[in-house]
């Protein structure tokens, strides 16, 4: 007996309990969300709040105190306890700070310091800005006109 078979290419292939298994149970893509926060979000509210305190009062002081220097060659005078002289010094100190905080974030960022509430960080970071090119100005035409810039604490040449 003589059974005919098809050539063996063009036999059918078994496959027997192959099957395939991805690690995830679908073909479909993956979707990936990312949300940054928000402007408006509270980061850091106390920081942000004593910054504006801060810059709201030291701006003025620093404004007087250079007026007053550029007009008597003195800073500010000590006042009763040597307090007005410590909020002087204390006022050039927070607008360094702030300043210094807003070139921080520039470089982390690209951008400078949040607005705040009602845009008055925004606002300290600019009266910031101006005082301390204000301070450039003034201690370099004292330097200039008269040699030298009067130091932190009281001297006999001013207060004596």
């Amino acid at each position: 007996m003589l059974l005919l078979c098809p050539p063996p290419s063009t036999q059918p292939l078994i496959r027997t309990n192959v099957h395939i298994r991805s690690k995830f149970p679908s073909h479909q893509p993956l979707k990936v969300h990312a949300m940054a926060k928000e402007g408006s979000e509270r980061g850091n509210g106390a920081i942000e709040t004593a910054a504006i305190v801060g810059g709201l009062v030291a701006t003025p002081v620093i404004g007087w105190s250079l007026y007053t220097l550029k007009t008597t060659g003195c800073g500010l005078p000590p006042g009763p306890g040597g307090s007005i002289g410590a909020i002087e010094g204390v006022s050039y100190l927070v607008v360094v700070a702030i300043v210094g905080w807003s070139l921080y974030t520039k470089s982390k960022t690209g951008s400078g310091l949040p607005n705040g509430p009602f845009g008055l960080l925004g606002a300290v970071e600019g009266l910031s800005y101006l005082s301390l090119l204000a301070i450039v100005v003034v201690f370099g035409l004292q330097f200039f006109q008269q040699g030298s810039i009067p130091g932190p604490l009281p001297s006999d040449q001013c207060f004596g």
